[in-house]
This record gives structure tokens, sequence and C-alpha cells, in this order.
């Protein structure tokens, strides 16, 4: 199948890109001798697993359905981390997960000693109180968080039955963000590591993307193995699908007030959330920033949400009805945050083959909106 002929709003999976990252992070694992888990809250299009789970140690899971979805379709090492696990939750997740971390003390006391008396490595989420550089709303450290243990709530007398550490502060930064984070994981931790048998340096590190400090992260890494003999893990996401997705939508009407406005017939709110929530402008095939180029236009979404806007791009010539745009670097937090709210169809789902042929993989319809209760 061409491109020309996926339905829209379509999202595009570049398998040869998805390839190319996943042999970039395999490569990584073998020097530095990091465990490498796959983020499934990124990208859970099980689809895609079987290649994903070649390169990679295994899978992280954030809830029981995750880790459920990666016990059926990946291979290698099965990690759950949740706020709050429920009691049933727990008795399945101790048969299908080799590690479980656990976000409070009270939890950890619940349901520790459950978890190793069924062989699962036990591990306890940490705050090190280290201000990342995102927006505060966002930030897991930020004053008042419920994600992770700070110093003076961690459970001493519960040391014992923890074999290891999460923290996870990070979003799309580079080594230097992360040299910071374990110089403040060590000032706040650092007197338990040598007792651990493992660290997690949890996800948002941007190690596909060009320019990243590949060096400065084995340097950490090799610190944290040699210092204190630790097993290191990370859990990247947007790293193994950056630049390997694509959104294709076209527009359905152009509209004026004191600019002209093209509505998509697609919706940034619910297809790609991380435009209105985090303020992420994707980039466009053969668009640029507000006048740059001759005619710009602000891309509206199709619900009637006020914030349901893509944001303004330039083109060189005039958009028409019925035109195509083809967002890039759409993989990230879109299927699996992709919502039908108001009533929104759900895009399509294709895959660009190896060949560069494309395969549609699934497109939806009004029963499934129907069928959600």
């Amino acid at each position: 199948m061409l491109e020309s002929a996926l339905p829209t709003p379509c999202y595009l999976i570049d398998q040869a890109k998805l390839k190319e990252n996943l042999i970039s992070l395999d490569a990584l694992r073998q020097r530095s001798g990091c465990r490498i888990l796959y983020a499934q809250k990124a990208f859970s299009s099980f689809p895609f697993y079987s290649m994903i789970s070649r390169y990679l140690d295994g899978a992280s899971s954030c809830s029981a359905y995750e880790a459920q979805l990666a016990h059926l379709f990946f291979h290698g090492e099965n990690h759950v981390y949740q706020t709050a696990f429920l009691p049933d939750e727990v008795d399945q997740l101790v048969e299908i997960c080799d590690h479980i971390i656990f976000n409070s003390p009270s939890q950890l006391a619940k349901y520790g000693v459950f978890a190793r008396t069924h062989n699962v490595s036990v591990g306890i989420r940490v705050n090190p109180e280290f201000k990342s550089q995102q927006i505060e709303e966002f930030d897991p450290c930020a004053q008042f968080s419920r994600l992770g243990t700070t110093i003076s709530e961690f459970p001493m007398q519960q040391r014992r039955n923890i074999n290891g550490l999460l923290v996870h502060a990070l979003f799309e930064q580079n080594a230097d963000a992360l040299v910071r984070l374990t110089h403040a994981l060590i000032d706040k931790f650092g007197a338990l590591l040598p007792d651990m048998e493992w660290i997690n340096l949890g996800g948002g590190h941007h190690l596909t993307r060009e320019g990243y400090q590949i060096e400065q992260f084995e340097e950490t890494v090799a610190m944290l193995q040699r210092k204190y003999g630790l097993k290191v893990y990370i859990e990247p996401g947007e790293a193994i699908v950056w630049e390997a997705g694509y959104f294709v939508t076209s527009v359905v009407d152009i509209i004026q007030n004191e600019m002209p406005i093209a509505i998509l017939d697609s919706s940034a709110v619910c297809h790609a959330s991380d435009i209105t929530e985090f303020h992420y402008r994707p980039p466009l095939i053969g668009a640029e920033k507000p006048s740059v180029l001759p005619y710009t236009y602000r891309l509206g979404g199709r619900s009637c949400l006020p914030e349901d806007v893509f944001g303004a791009y330039s083109f060189d010539h005039r958009l028409e009805i019925g035109e195509r745009l083809v967002f890039k670097d759409m993989a990230i937090n879109t299927l699996t945050k992709a919502r039908m709210y108001t009533g929104m169809p759900m895009p399509a789902v294709a895959v660009r083959e190896m060949d560069g042929n494309c395969k549609l993989l699934r497109s939806f319809a009004f029963s499934d909106y129907k069928n959600r209760f």
C-alpha cells in the first residue's frame, strides 16, 4: 500500500527507524553492561514487541495491565511499578513479574515479604528531591509529589527486604541531567547503595537523539557499577521510538479569524495530547515556524474544546481543503494516550515496513466507541 492510500487521520510507524534506534541501544548495553528495559507507557503497541524484545533486556510497566501485556508479548525481564497496588493485582503480578517496585513504605510493608517469597526482586521508588528541567506540574520530584519516597520517610527498618531502588526524574534530557540526578541520589541515598543489588535510573534519557552525551552516560553507569557493585537498569521510552512515528491528517475546513485557521480531521487533545499538555510542537513536513514562509496558518483540531490546537505553522503555498499534512516524531505518547473524548474517532494505525510499503494494522469504528462500557 502506498502512503497516499492510507486513511486519515492515521498513526504511521516507521519500522526501519524503529530498528535503527534499537540497534543503537543494543550496542550501548553491550558496551556499558547497562540493562535496558522498554518503558511501555511511551508506545504500548504490541505488534512491534517481537522486534523490540530482540534488542533489549525486558520491559517495564506502570500498571498490572501493562505487566500482563509484557508477559504475553515480550521476552526477557518483566518489571512493574505502580503508585499503589491492589491486593488482587499483587497476587497475579508475583506470578508474571521478576521485579516489583513499590512507591511507599506502607506498600512495601504490606506486600514486600509476600513478593520475596515468590522469588520476586523487590524495589522501592525514591525521590531524591532533585529539580529537573521539566514544567513543575509534570516534575515527579516537585514539592508535594506523590511519586517516590524521600530520605526522611525511607523505611530503614525494612531495608533488608529491599533489593533495589528506582529513581525517575528526567524527561527527554541529556546525560548532564543524569549526572546531576546521580549526584543528588548519592547525596541522599548513598549510604544505602552498597546494600542494594540494583539501581534503576528510570527513563527520560534521550539516548538516540543526535548530540546525546553517550560517553557521559557510560561513565555514570560505570561509576555506579564499580563503586557500589550495582546492576544498573534504565527504562527509556522516547529513545526507542524517537522519530519513528508520523501522524497523517487532512485539512477539512479553512476559516478566518484575524488569521487563516485550518481545521484538521483529527484532534490534538484526543490524538496527540503532549501538544496541549507539554506544549510540544511536532515537526511538520514542508512547514516552518510562523511567518518564515509566506502563508501562516493556525492548525486546529475537530473537537469542540477551545484548547484543541496543534499550533501555528507557515507554508510556501495556500492550504487547500483535502490536503494531507504529515507531522513527524509522533509515536511517543500518542497511541498510549489517545482517547475518544466527545466521540472523536480514533486514528487508524499503520506501519511502513522495511521494504517501504505501508500496511494498515488497525482501523476503528463507532462500535469501538459504543463498546467502551
